[in-house]
């Protein structure tokens, strides 16, 4: 016979404490997942309380509506680069002025050739910078940055690129003369100074294309004057203007500015051990470009008068000849360089010593006044081959003319 359990109904205790248990669970289940069902919960506090008041959810969050034509209020309008600058000192502001007004007269020059190498034709590419002189597309740059060039490609500050044309080279000043075909409205030109006025310790400004970035600016200072430079020809460039600003490959041939944004030199080499700026750069004075300009846009190239004097030294009342060219014009003439004296101070042994009194002090030629090694140059260019000039010297203390038959460089 089976024993049967009886079955007890629920009673009201056991049914309120499984309400509870589910109402707990489900707020639990709402607190935690609510998010992802979708669901807007509201806090415990509020469902167990009857007598809370119902919470309206909130509008959604408005995004700020941008000011538009016609809506009444201005749009922020950007700063005045005149404000801007009231922040700055006097030098920042200078570099800012000049960078802005020249900049987009400098390009950028590449250049391929083809060379014949072991294994066939190889082709090898260059780069390099220059500048915008006038509006009919002519651009100057360094001789050796286009030398030996099978093509050359000038790209604009805008971006636009031309095929260029090299219509004038003088590889004794190391100057190049481009022409393209842009239009007039893209050139951009430089405005000339006078290097003559360039004096050791202004300070100076740089711009081109080092290592392919293009207009690229840095300053520095006139470090001295005068100095001699061996070009590609072998022939010296005289009156180089030496500058600490850093100059590196890619700048050749860019402008030299003074703090007018006026060009004063043309940024042609360096001095360094590892092929980048180590603080010592050339500049080829941009007066005696200009006496050449003409003759290169015209003719092609430059035949110029010389006088066959090898060596000078400026004393700031004219120019002492140190050494003669050998066979050379002046030394044709009687012109006297610096005496090499030799005396014999014992059996064997003899000393040798300058005697700068000796050489002959060059003061003008054709009575114009002349004291520095540019201010020569231009007066003795202004003639031709072959022309017989005056050069008035002062020798043992008394001014003499001398008669000169000029050569030919």
């Amino acid at each position: 016979m089976e024993n049967h359990r009886p079955v007890r109904g629920l009673g009201v205790r056991e049914i309120v404490a499984h309400g509870v248990t589910v109402l707990v669970t489900l707020i639990l289940v709402a607190v935690l997942f609510g998010d992802r069902l979708g669901l807007k919960i509201p806090p415990p506090a509020q469902i167990l309380n009857r007598k809370a008041t119902r919470v309206q959810p909130a509008p959604p969050a408005q995004l700020p509506t941008l000011p538009g034509p016609g809506s009444g209020i201005a749009a922020t309008p950007p700063p005045n680069p005149d404000d801007l600058l009231r922040g700055l000192d006097s030098d920042e502001r200078n570099n800012i002025r000049v960078y802005a007004s020249v900049n987009k007269s400098v390009v950028n020059i590449t250049t391929e050739a083809t060379e014949i190498g072991f294994f066939g034709d190889d082709t090898t590419s260059g780069s390099g910078s220059g500048f915008v002189f006038d509006k009919a597309g002519h651009v100057l740059t360094n001789f050796h940055v286009v030398e030996g060039a099978d093509t050359v490609r000038v790209t604009l500050y805008d971006g636009s690129q031309f095929p260029a044309r090299v219509i004038g080279a003088d590889a004794a000043n190391d100057v190049a003369v481009l022409q393209i075909g842009a239009p007039a409205e893209k050139m951009v030109p430089v405005a000339f100074g006078d290097s003559s006025r360039v004096m050791v310790g202004q300070k100076i400004l740089a711009l081109g294309n080092p290592f392919g970035l293009e207009r690229t600016l840095t300053s520095g200072i006139v470090s001295s004057l005068e100095r001699s430079l061996k070009a590609r020809d072998g022939r010296t460039i005289k009156g180089i203007i030496q500058t600490d600003a850093a100059i590196n490959p890619g700048n050749s041939g860019g402008p030299l500015l003074n703090s007018r944004g006026e060009v004063i030199g043309m940024n042609t080499a360096i001095v360094s051990q590892v092929g980048q700026s180590a603080g010592i750069s050339f500049a080829v004075p941009i007066n005696g470009i200009r006496r050449i300009l003409d003759q290169l846009i015209r003719d092609g190239h430059v035949t110029r008068a010389d006088l066959g004097i090898a060596r000078f030294l400026a004393t700031g009342k004219g120019l002492l000849v140190v050494s003669l060219v050998k066979g050379g014009p002046a030394d044709r003439a009687g012109i006297q360089g610096v005496k090499v004296r030799v005396e014999q101070i014992a059996p064997g042994f003899l000393r040798r010593s300058i005697d700068p009194d000796a050489a002959d002090l060059i003061v003008a030629i054709e009575h114009v006044r002349v004291r520095t090694l540019e201010e020569l140059l231009t007066e003795i260019e202004k003639h031709q081959p072959g022309r017989t000039i005056r050069i008035t010297v002062v020798r043992d203390g008394q001014p003499m003319d001398v008669s000169v038959q000029l050569g030919q460089s």
